[in-house]
C-alpha cells in the first residue's frame, strides 16, 4: 500500500528528528533543503521550455493564472502578486486561484483541496491563449487537477509543477515540470523541501518570462512600480546607473516620465521628450536593450 503513495508522503530513512536536540535538528532540516536546489536544477530543461512558451503567450497579452491548494497555492499566490510591483505587469493580467479562496491564504479551509467542482468553476474565466500554472506537491489535489483541466479545455497554455513523477496533474499539462525532492524531513509536510523547490522553480519561471518581455535592463528592474520611498530611491539609482547621471538629473527625468524608469532612461539616451521616448520603446518591443 505504501508503494502507491506519492514520494512526498514517504517516510525518510534517517534518525527521528525528535531524537535530536534543537541545534542538531535544525541543522539536519537545513541540510536537507539542499535537495530542493538539486531538484530544480534537474528540471532546468522542462522549466526553460515552459518559460519560453509562457513568454510567447504573455507577449501576446495573455493573463497569468496560478493555481494551487494549501502550501502550494500560497507559494503560487506569493509569486504572482510580486509581478506587478517588480516587473510592472498590469494587475488585470494576474489571476490567483487558491482552493478555498482568499480566506485559505491565512487558514486551512476544510475540504477545499478536494473540491474538483470549485476548481473547474474557478477557471471558467480563462481565455484561449492565457497561461495557467498549477502547483501541487503530490500532483493529486482534485481542485488543482480540475482547474488545470478546465484551463486547458478553454485553450490556455497549461504548466504543471509537481514533486511526484507519477503526478496525475501532469496529464493536464502542455508543459510538465517534475521536481524530484523525495521524502520530507517530516513525512508529508510539503511546506519543507517540496515547498522550497516549488518556490525556487516558480520564481525562476516567472522571472525568466518577465525578463524575456523586456522588463529588465542588465540586472535592473526598469519596469518597477514606485510605491514607497525605498522604491523611489531604487528608481533613481537605476536611472543614475543606466544613463549615467547624477541623482538630481535622475529625479528630473523621472518626474518628467511620471515615475516610469524605462521611459526616463530612454529620454536621456535619445535626448528626447516623453512621447518620443515611449514611441521609440514601442518600436523596440518595449525593451531598452538595442534602443541606442
Amino acid at each position: 500500500m505504501s508503494e502507491e503513495l506519492p514520494a512526498t508522503e514517504a517516510l525518510a530513512e534517517r534518525p527521528a528528528l525528535d531524537a535530536f536536540d534543537i541545534a542538531d535538528g535544525l541543522a539536519a532540516i537545513v541540510g536537507m533543503q539542499a535537495r530542493a536546489v538539486e531538484a530544480v536544477s534537474g528540471a532546468r530543461d522542462s522549466l526553460a521550455a515552459a518559460a519560453a512558451a509562457a513568454a510567447a503567450a504573455m507577449a501576446k497579452g495573455a493573463i497569468w493564472h496560478t493555481i494551487g491548494a494549501g502550501s502550494s497555492g500560497r507559494i503560487a499566490a506569493l509569486d504572482a502578486v510580486e509581478l506587478h510591483p517588480t516587473f510592472g505587469l498590469d494587475p488585470r493580467r494576474i489571476c490567483v486561484h487558491l482552493a478555498g479562496g482568499s480566506a485559505a491564504f491565512l487558514g486551512a479551509i476544510e475540504g477545499a483541496e478536494d473540491d474538483a467542482t470549485a476548481g473547474a468553476r474557478d477557471l471558467a474565466c480563462v481565455n484561449a491563449g492565457d497561461v495557467a500554472i498549477a502547483l501541487s506537491a503530490s500532483g493529486r489535489a482534485p481542485y488543482v487537477i480540475a482547474a488545470l483541466r478546465a484551463a486547458r479545455a478553454r485553450g490556455a497554455l497549461t504548466i504543471a509543477i509537481a514533486d511526484d513523477r507519477d503526478a496525475p496533474l501532469f496529464a493536464e499539462a502542455d508543459c510538465a515540470v517534475y521536481l524530484a525532492t523525495g521524502a520530507e524531513p517530516i513525512a508529508g509536510s510539503t511546506r519543507l523541501i517540496a515547498g522550497t523547490a516549488q518556490k525556487i522553480a516558480l520564481n525562476a519561471l516567472s522571472t525568466a518570462v518577465m525578463v524575456a518581455l523586456g522588463t529588465t535592463y542588465e540586472n535592473m528592474m526598469v519596469d518597477l512600480v514606485v510605491t514607497n520611498e525605498k522604491l523611489r530611491d531604487r528608481a533613481e539609482r537605476i536611472v543614475m546607473h543606466a544613463v549615467p547621471c547624477r541623482r538630481e538629473r535622475a529625479r528630473e527625468l523621472l518626474g518628467a516620465a511620471a515615475g516610469a524608469v524605462k521611459t526616463a532612461i530612454a529620454m536621456a539616451w535619445l535626448d528626447t521628450d516623453v512621447r518620443a521616448a515611449q514611441d521609440a520603446l514601442a518600436r523596440n518591443g518595449g525593451r531598452l536593450r538595442g534602443l541606442r
